[in-house]
């Protein structure tokens, strides 16, 4: 049984030059690994989206905050809902169509899609374009990123050399430290760690100074929570010299979308995936383990260090949603058939132990703000 898109990922892995032993299938399934998944039907590998069935096709919902389940009165336009009883949340979705649903939720701001849906944006827009600069060695990379797929494209971009600093707020650290600690530990390994109270002038203009000495930023802030800390991304790439900055976004930065939130199972969702398992396999199921984030983040270094090597600078904004997407078609065009003997067997193994991948050792971690001396004193 091999991992949906597995495939793909391996191309973009050899296509940057990362060393054969790192392979695909080993960091879309290694969450899964490390904390002993099974297979996801209409709920998700990691149990924070589901699957439900609406009037007209079926709804993917993460509900991984702790607020967001106190937003299901709202989805459904109805005070009287509990949103503690699941009986009464599957048929208010019965009762319900899904593209309003949809519509709803975003506006709402919750993790959202729906099977059928198309994005929105494309994978990756680029919104300005810098002077360019002779590169030296080593990169310097500002992770201003949390969870999973910022944080592992940082990481693959620091296997080729690179100095990663993960910057992290002292009043909301990345949750995935104390959430996920082993997989927190293999994507976050070796970087150094800054830590910086945002609300605080002084230490937003520390974080200018330190983009402005950047080769490359990673964030997935929505382009409101930048401005509104004075961090004009565009305007920095215009600026410095060869400053590459990706944005990764659930399902694009333009229009309404730029207000969507997305996560890596329901971006997986709105990029196809599941509906391609339901037609090669006639079962309802997501494909992989919120396979979004790795897609994603996969991509993104790929992107990143493309345009380092030559020097240019940008501001680059993804949508994981689009990259799933993109990789579906793009395994379709490779070879169809395969494509869909491998979403056939991954539908009926719905319940089984996720395929056996190997597993990368975890590296140093840093301590919230360890580095703080070192690269604040610089700024």
């Amino acid at each position: 049984m091999t991992l949906p898109l597995a495939g793909w990922a391996e191309g973009e892995l050899r296509a940057m030059g990362m060393p054969p032993a790192l392979t695909g299938t080993m960091l879309m399934g290694e969450r899964a690994a490390l904390n002993g998944f099974a297979v996801p039907g209409a709920v998700s590998a990691g149990g924070g989206c589901r699957l439900y069935a609406a009037r007209d096709g079926h709804v993917a919902l993460a509900l991984a905050r702790d607020d967001d389940r106190a937003m299901l009165p709202a989805l459904f336009q109805d005070g009287g809902i509990d949103p503690g009883d699941d009986a009464q949340i599957l048929a208010a979705f019965l009762a319900r169509d899904s593209a309003a649903l949809v519509t709803q939720g975003r506006m709402l701001g919750l993790a959202i899609a729906r099977l059928g849906e198309v994005p929105v944006s494309p994978p990756c827009q680029v919104t300005a374009e810098g002077p360019v600069k002779a590169r030296t060695e080593p990169l310097l990379v500002i992770d201003l990123s949390a969870l999973w797929a910022g944080p592992l494209a940082t990481h693959l971009i620091g296997l080729t050399g690179a100095q990663v600093v993960k910057v992290e707020s002292r009043n909301r650290p990345d949750r995935m430290r104390e959430g996920d600690p082993a997989l927190f530990a293999r994507i976050n390994q070796d970087k150094d760690n800054v830590a910086l109270d945002l609300r605080e002038e002084t230490d937003r203009e520390a974080l200018i100074a330190l983009i402005r000495r950047a080769d490359v930023v990673v964030e997935a802030a929505r382009p409101r929570a930048l401005r509104q800390l004075g961090i004009h991304a565009d305007a920095l790439v215009r600026a410095v010299p060869g400053l590459v900055w990706m944005t990764i976004t659930g399902h694009g930065a333009t229009g309404d979308a730029g207000n969507w939130i997305g996560f890596g199972d329901d971006a997986s969702v709105a990029g196809g995936l599941s509906d391609a398992i339901i037609a090669a396999s006639g079962r309802v199921g997501f494909g992989g383990d919120a396979c979004a984030d790795p897609l994603t983040g996969i991509y993104a270094a790929r992107l990143a260090l493309d345009r380092v090597r030559d020097g240019r600078g940008a501001r680059m904004i993804l949508s994981m949603s689009a990259i799933v997407a993109m990789a579906l078609d793009s395994e379709r065009r490779r070879d169809e058939k395969a494509l869909m003997t491998d979403l056939q067997a991954w539908g009926a193994a719905q319940g089984e132990v996720f395929p056996v991948t190997d597993m990368r050792p975890a590296g140093r971690v840093a301590a919230m703000g360890q580095d703080n001396d070192v690269w604040l004193a610089q700024c």
